[in-house]
């Protein structure tokens, strides 16, 4: 009799152990405050200055450093040097898609606040990454095309007031000057392609960068925003040299580089501005916010990578330059693996 009633104590015990567990795991899970020593509003508010100043500042180094590489020989476009760089860049980004924007939405929209039906019926965050990637290889080629008809001359100038280019036609061959240093002759059709890359580019890490300034400006935590600070400074840092890249290449003239600097740096400060003004009425984990947050990180994931893929790493170690040289490509390989390889090591972090 004993042992029955002790094994019905048994049963018990361990249900509602069970219980507890699941019951606390989805309170943590949807929002009650971890760390509880750890919030304060009022200790968070001057790590949040800093936080869109330091992100601010480094954010333009990062995308404004390429953009001035013109007045340094070796880091000219059409050097080794800057292949090499670019790679690099890009395996930053490739990762940023990877390891930080792509598992924080397969982390939002399998949270146990949302519903079974449908959010952990179907993997809603692969389904929209992919769905990303094809509109961003529709917008890519429609852009591409329209481009290409609105200027059906051979060669499209540079816009850049700063460099005088006189091209003309001599013998069946091209030949350009301006002032200042060598600029090599981009076919149109190239050129164009420059632009709409750096276009969807942008687009994409724009949408990035709100969302993770949104929520890092929510957050009252300073354990975690001393680290994630640091974090984002890299991040941005390392990104921008990419975008930066891609701008310049692009052969934009001073207006529009500017126009396209100025957005990237001050997004993730703006989203870290938003957030403090949200913060009262924002919850991180509430399902309002995790299925809107989740679906724009699936988006923009889907978009990264397919740029980082397709229009950065493939477009280069497919033409012409990388190709005739394997010691090139070997170098190219090993700054993509050291990019992908430092941004995803910072996934520990932010």
């Amino acid at each position: 009799m004993m042992s029955f009633k002790a094994s019905i104590v048994l049963v018990l015990f361990l249900l509602v152990s069970n219980f507890s567990v699941q019951v606390l795991s989805v309170v943590q899970e949807c929002g009650a405050e971890d760390d509880v020593g750890c919030i304060d509003k009022k200790k968070a508010l001057p790590l949040k200055i800093i936080a869109i100043v330091s992100i601010l500042v480094t954010s333009m180094i990062g995308v404004c450093l390429p953009l001035v590489t013109r007045s340094i020989p070796a880091l000219s476009p059409e050097r080794s040097l800057f292949v090499i760089v670019k790679a690099f860049a890009a395996g930053i980004i490739l990762a940023t898609g990877f390891m930080h924007v792509l598992p924080d939405s397969f982390d939002m929209l399998s949270s146990a606040c949302l519903k079974d039906n449908p959010w952990h019926k179907f993997p809603f965050t692969g389904f929209v990454a992919m769905l990303s990637a094809i509109i961003t290889l529709v917008i890519d080629s429609m852009a591409t095309s329209l481009y290409s008809r609105k200027n059906k001359s051979g060669v499209v100038l540079p816009e850049s007031r700063d460099q005088e280019m006189a091209v003309e036609e001599s013998d069946g061959h091209f030949h350009g000057h301006h002032h200042g240093g060598k600029l090599i002759n981009v076919e149109g059709s190239q050129l164009l392609r420059y632009r709409v890359i750096a276009m969807v580019l942008e687009l994409g890490i724009i949408v990035h960068s709100i969302v993770i300034g949104l929520s890092l400006g929510a957050s009252n935590n300073t354990c975690t925003i001393k680290g994630l600070v640091a974090a984002l400074c890299f991040h941005q840092m390392f990104e921008g040299m990419g975008l930066g890249g891609c701008i310049l290449q692009a052969e934009y003239g001073f207006l529009k580089k500017a126009a396209m600097a100025f957005f990237f740096a001050v997004t993730t400060p703006f989203g870290i501005a938003l957030g403090m003004g949200l913060s009262s009425t924002y919850k991180e984990n509430s399902p309002r916010s995790l299925i809107t947050v989740g679906l724009l990180n699936a988006s923009s994931s889907g978009l990264l990578i397919y740029m980082a893929l397709v229009d950065l790493l493939a477009a280069d170690f497919m033409g012409a330059k990388l190709q005739g040289s394997v010691k090139l490509q070997i170098k190219s390989y090993a700054a993509v693996l050291l990019g992908a390889g430092g941004m995803s090591l910072m996934a520990k972090w932010a």
